[in-house]
């Protein structure tokens, strides 16, 4: 659905995107992440056509974006919507007019404008504020109306832009929970540009770690953080002090052995004693994965690293 290959980006002599090749399948949702000044939303605006690339390529739907007319690139934005981190919401206009705003400028009529925003308030839970103002909402309520106003056309791809970086961590996880619903019910592809770790965790089946607008890290969510690189770690700012002596080695537990007493019972069933050097469990897409380092005696690593295997542990040595 949407193809980014060798992408290059400059403002004026800066290289802001530096070489950067994704893709993303449809019904996927997909994280940009990366400190500020990454490079992340011009990447995305690179996608919808609003910042132009000097080199490299950009299709969605199989169209290349830089070689698209006025009039082309108008209809092409129909199939994609847009969410920002400030809402951009019309003050002066209340919230049934501010979500119906696309769907009068694309000339669709009254009857189905009515029909239409009615549906779309209803799925955000909004359909008591009508006729309420931007001024009178909160702002995770604002966050619903622009998510609206952003399904009005029934895009096939949605754009967030830090769409909860300006809320607090229960309404952004409210938000993040409408997001997943809007992709799971109408398969909709979503781009999610965040600095929030706690987002892509939540929500995102992929992801890719930008920094100086270079690729340092894509990949499933679940091996990003499982098996995450030094580049990786870094940003996570995970820094690990392991022991010099003995034989340190890491274990990676996959959704259903996350939850299971594995270690300890390796350690009956082959009478050892370990240190526990570093560990901790995540919750990814609603499943959990585990992450330890233990440490063990080196008399001790073929009968562990054997057990291991058997057991179906991931393991590797630190």
């Amino acid at each position: 659905m949407i193809k980014i290959q060798n992408l290059k980006k400059y403002y004026g002599k800066d290289l802001v995107i530096n070489d950067v090749s994704l893709e993303v399948s449809k019904g996927e949702i997909y994280a940009l992440v990366g400190h500020s000044g990454a490079g992340k939303s011009t990447l995305l605006r690179c996608i919808n056509g609003l910042e132009s690339y000097q080199d490299g390529s950009v299709k969605v739907f199989d169209q290349e974006i830089k070689t698209l007319k006025e009039k082309q690139l108008r209809e092409f934005r129909k199939d994609i919507g847009m969410i920002f981190q400030h809402f951009a919401l019309m003050s002066r206009k209340n919230i049934f007019e501010n979500i119906s705003m696309p769907l009068e400028i694309h000339g669709f009529n009254k009857t189905n404008i009515q029909k239409r925003v009615s549906e779309l308030l209803e799925l955000v839970g909004l359909s008591n504020k009508s006729h309420s103002y931007p001024a009178q909402l909160s702002g995770g309520q604002k966050q619903r109306v622009a998510i609206a106003r952003a399904l009005a056309l029934n895009p096939k791809i949605l754009l967030s832009d830090e769409a909860t970086s300006a809320l607090d961590p229960n309404t952004t996880n409210n938000i993040l929970e409408l997001i997943a619903q809007i992709n799971k019910e109408f398969n909709i592809s979503v781009i999610l540009v965040t600095h929030e770790m706690e987002a892509v965790k939540q929500i995102a089946h992929k992801a890719v770690l930008l920094e100086h607008g270079q690729i340092i890290g894509k990949g499933k969510v679940e091996e990003l953080f499982l098996k995450p690189s030094q580049k990786m770690r870094e940003f996570l700012g995970e820094n690990e002090f392991l022991p010099q002596n003995g034989i340190n080695i890491r274990l990676y537990f996959c959704k259903e052995k996350a939850n299971q007493s594995i270690i300890t019972h390796m350690a009956r069933t082959l009478n050892i004693d370990f240190n526990i050097v570093w560990g901790k469990i995540e919750k990814l897409n609603n499943n959990a994965l585990g992450n330890l380092v233990i440490n063990i005696s080196p008399k001790d690593q073929e009968n562990v690293l054997n057990y291991l295997q058997n057991n179906g542990v991931i393991w590797e040595l630190v």
